[in-house]
């Protein structure tokens, strides 16, 4: 990941298809948008869900989003994500809805095998239960094919049954942008509108529309552990075990998720331009590369998105 970036590529990388992949996503926002009663946009202050509002701003305005923003907050966020997350959902005038998957915990609808255990699968518990309270309808993520084997299976518009469960096998057809909608008492979908954008694509994006995003997404010194060939961030959640070596590194993070299950990526990236380059060169998807929750079998992914999740 820390190959030199060489700026004379860039000019020969086209962006022409961007606005093809523009186009589709805000055709699904608006789709959505008309097709069902209560939908929210799952937000969590990442570059995919960024880009995604970005979308959703050329689709209906500033300040005018026919949906409010829901994240599922775990504890473990990044500080600098929650921070942009409120900051961005300020700056849009959007609603921004939070819940927490402590307030699971404290109702007993969630509970912990050990007190250090990773929260971040059990959010769907908490999301389910913000679907139950506000009865969503709708819930667009910003899920792409290209990130593991499980999301490629997916459908734009996802069907989840009355448990909030995912049934690969009891998908609908999309034929070209027919979709069909309906659902019945206690159903809802997930909608996916970059689900055809690469992270090439995403990175593109960003570089064209100057989408801001966390610093954490660009090359900075930080402590790290390397451990299973994955760089650990060092925080109060992830400490050294016993023989690990903490080092100073200059990494970046591909994707955000829980402390707990990011791991970073030694990079001198700093912009936009650099990462599009960095990502020409890379062989192993983001989450393969940077998520210990995707490690833990073949089936990880598949299997969380049965109980509920994203």
């Amino acid at each position: 990941m820390n190959a030199p970036v060489n700026h004379d590529v860039l000019s020969a990388v086209s962006n022409r298809h961007l606005d093809a992949l523009e186009e589709e996503t805000i055709f699904i926002l608006r789709e959505v948008a008309a097709a069902f009663e209560r939908p929210a946009l799952l937000f969590s202050g990442g570059k995919d869900s960024l880009v995604m509002l970005k979308c959703a701003e050329k689709a209906f305005g500033v300040g005018r989003l026919p949906f409010p923003l829901l994240m599922i907050d775990t504890g473990h966020n990044f500080p600098e994500m929650i921070a942009y997350r409120d900051q961005r959902a300020q700056e849009l005038g959007a609603e921004l809805i939070v819940r927490n998957v402590e307030d699971s915990m404290a109702r007993g609808t969630v509970r912990l095998a050990r007190p250090d255990e990773p929260r971040n699968p059990h959010q769907a518990v908490t999301l389910l239960e913000a679907i139950d309270e506000f009865r969503f309808d709708a819930l667009i993520g910003g899920a792409r094919r290209d990130e593991e084997k499980a999301r490629a299976k997916e459908r734009i518009f996802s069907h989840r049954d009355s448990f909030g469960q995912w049934q690969p096998k009891d998908q609908r057809p999309e034929l070209w942008t027919l979709f069909n909608t309906r659902i019945a008492p206690g159903e809802h979908f997930r909608v996916f509108p970059i689900s055809n954008w690469t992270e090439l694509d995403v990175w593109q994006y960003i570089a064209r529309e100057n989408v801001g995003l966390p610093s954490l997404y660009y090359a900075h010194e930080r402590e790290v552990i390397e451990r299973r060939g994955l760089l650990v961030p060092v925080s109060p959640l992830t400490p050294p075990k016993d023989g690990e070596q903490v080092q100073t590194r200059t990494v970046r993070f591909r994707t955000l998720g829980d402390i707990t299950c990011t791991c970073s990526v030694e990079s001198s990236a700093a912009t936009p331009a650099d990462i599009v380059l960095e990502t020409l060169t890379v062989q192993v998807s983001e989450r393969g590369a940077t998520r210990m929750d995707d490690k833990t079998s073949d089936a990880s992914m598949e299997k969380r998105k049965k109980e509920g999740y994203f």
